[in-house]
């Protein structure tokens, strides 16, 4: 087992993020900032969410202390040229899902590994292929899990993911926010 020589600290309120994390065995700490996650209209999709990973890591700038690692991570689902953002409400929620629907999108989690001294940006690709969801699947599944805190609306793990995904090409784990195998090989490298 991987054995750090920081003490990690995860920049996230991410309840999956942090259970994850814990899965896999890390000892962290949580640390949470808010910060507005804003970006430049002209970056390429792809680049979103390692730009706002390294965003929520300048918040930090000056705190951590020489023995910390900070983690942070933020995930974008893209179908096609659009992001899909957090939904709003459950006509917003309704809507991702019927565009997600018969489809396949990307799932792109950005990371950023800070210490005082150094800083390693990346991230991980995860294709979704979503089968055709009927009317009452949606709004069941809206109803009853309220993914509201889902980029992208819906949650892998969770029933839609279970019955309404085909098939994915990458790491489940990235569709979830946190692509471990990524985050432990650069966690090595580091």
């Amino acid at each position: 087992m991987y054995q750090p020589n920081y003490r990690l600290i995860l920049a996230s309120g991410s309840p999956r993020r942090q259970e994850l994390l814990q899965q896999a065995g890390f000892n962290f700490e949580v640390r949470v900032k808010t910060i507005e996650e804003t970006y430049p209209e002209a970056l390429p999709k792809e680049e979103i969410a390692a730009f706002l990973a390294k965003m929520k890591a300048k918040a930090f700038d000056g705190e951590l202390q020489q023995n910390e690692l900070l983690i942070t991570a933020d995930t974008v689902v893209i179908l096609g040229k659009e992001e899909l953002q957090k939904p709003r409400n459950f006509e917003e929620a309704y809507t991702m899902l019927s565009k997600l629907s018969g489809n396949m999108h990307r799932v792109i989690t950005g990371m950023c590994l800070c210490s005082r001294e150094k800083e390693v940006v990346f991230s991980d690709t995860t294709n979704v292929h979503f089968r055709e969801l009927s009317e009452s699947e949606k709004e069941n599944y809206i109803k009853n899990y309220k993914p509201f805190d889902k980029a992208g609306g819906y949650g892998i793990q969770e029933w839609i993911g279970m019955l309404g995904i085909e098939r994915i090409e990458g790491s489940f784990y990235n569709v979830m926010g946190l692509p471990l195998h990524t985050l432990y090989q650069q966690l090595k490298l580091f």
